[in-house]
């Protein structure tokens, strides 16, 4: 194994971890690249297994060749042999013209085929053919074409327990098998992944400048022996969240936990309450809070208004927003006639409907967010323990508000 063509892998690849089967894994991609054998890699979902047909193919002598990577769990059972073997002109109903598949594509190149295992019976027997002598049949037409491709395959799913459920070929199996690469699953890799988690925390300090944070030994113990189903994308999610939501920096294992799934698949993460035992599940019910205060203020204005009407009042009165902010349409200024005698008239109703829908229609929820952060710093003097509170939302929550709407 040589380990400074490993380390070199990793740094262009953006390979973080020193556990011995994720290097014997690298070590193998590497060792098979100057070969045209097809490749194997397994691994549950998460692990990384995208990085290694690429050091397939940029140790290859194909590296100037074409390099496509399909997902095949992704396309449409009806439209998979299309996609990968082309199809002529008349074939299907929407097949106005002819169209080249990848395996035409990327010939002289690499394809990497990812989830291979859930490909169709029908594309898989196609495939095998590719595998036994680079021959293929574009949909609709009876000529057979050939094509000089490498290709890797990937896939999480169990294929010799889908070759016993008939959900497989068997000799699909063993064509593609000639040399397989295992990655390891993140629960497997002891101290890497604090390595990752350090990473990815100053990777999210970065993108939205705050300090980075870091892990108490007690937590360090914890994603240790946490289980990560999700693997690597699991833990990237679960940083990216710290990162944005907690005040302290150092991360202590309790503040962990209630970011990792029970045995339920579901999160511990607090619901921020109000002094009034309110409870919110979701920031956009304190948006919605706000609207229906909107309505009530807007209600006793035009409650004010009737009885200024009533009282023989005659005299241009402006609308205002609950936050006093005039309401300016695209024509000017919006002025209801309040008329001296008899109350409001059908017209002057009609306004002032017209102006609270225009109102309701003025703001999105961004805006109304924004707008009732900024009221509630500027009430509390920038205080924003109180400002929180008026608002019924927790200090870390605010805090990151203030981040993403620019109100530092």
């Amino acid at each position: 194994m040589d380990l400074s063509k490993i380390q070199s892998i990793k740094q262009q690849f953006g390979i973080i971890g020193n556990n011995p089967e994720l290097l014997r894994a690298i070590d193998i991609a590497i060792q098979v690249a100057k070969t045209d054998l097809t490749v194997l890699i397994t691994g549950e979902s998460g692990v990384g297994k995208e990085h290694f047909p690429q050091i397939i193919h940029q140790n290859s002598v194909r590296k100037h060749g074409k390099y496509f990577a399909v997902n095949c769990g992704a396309i449409p059972e009806g439209t998979i042999d299309s996609e990968l073997f082309g199809h002529v002109k008349g074939a299907f109903t929407d097949a106005v013209s002819e169209r080249r598949g990848y395996f035409s594509e990327a010939d002289g190149g690499t394809i990497f085929l990812d989830e291979v295992g859930e490909l169709p019976m029908s594309t898989q027997a196609r495939l095998l053919r590719v595998l036994e002598n680079g021959e293929y049949i574009r949909v609709g037409s009876s000529k057979v074409e050939k094509t000089n491709v490498r290709i890797v395959c990937a896939t999480n799913v169990d294929l010799p327990k889908a070759i016993s459920e008939g959900r497989f070929r068997e000799d699909l199996y063993y064509r593609l098998n000639t040399v397989p690469v295992t990655i390891p699953p993140l629960r497997k890799r002891g101290e890497d992944v604090v390595l990752l988690f350090k990473k990815f925390a100053m990777d999210f300090a970065s993108k939205y400048n705050v300090p980075r944070i870091q892990l108490s030994d007690e937590a360090r113990d914890a994603i240790i022996a946490y289980s990560w189903p999700g693997n690597i994308r699991q833990l990237k999610n679960v940083a990216e969240q710290i990162s944005l939501l907690e005040m302290q920096r150092e991360i202590t294992g309790a503040t962990l936990a209630k970011y990792l799934p029970d045995s339920s698949g579901r999160t511990t993460l607090p619901v921020p309450t109000s002094g009034g035992g309110k409870t919110f599940e979701s920031e956009r019910e304190i948006l919605y809070n706000i609207l229906f205060d909107m309505r009530r203020e807007i209600a006793e204005l035009r409650a004010q208004m009737k009885e200024l009407a009533g009282g023989g009042m005659h005299k241009d009165i402006p609308i205002y927003t609950p936050a006093n902010e005039l309401v300016v349409p695209a024509g000017g200024q919006h002025i209801i006639q309040i008329p001296a005698i008899g109350g409001i008239s059908e017209e002057s109703s009609q306004g002032i409907t017209e102006a609270e829908e225009y109102i309701e229609e003025t703001y999105s929820l961004d805006d109304m967010e924004k707008k009732a952060i900024l009221r509630a710093l500027e009430k509390h003097r920038g205080k924003r323990r109180d400002a929180a509170k008026e608002l019924k939302i927790s200090e870390r929550t605010l805090y990151r508000k203030i981040r993403e709407y620019g109100l530092d």
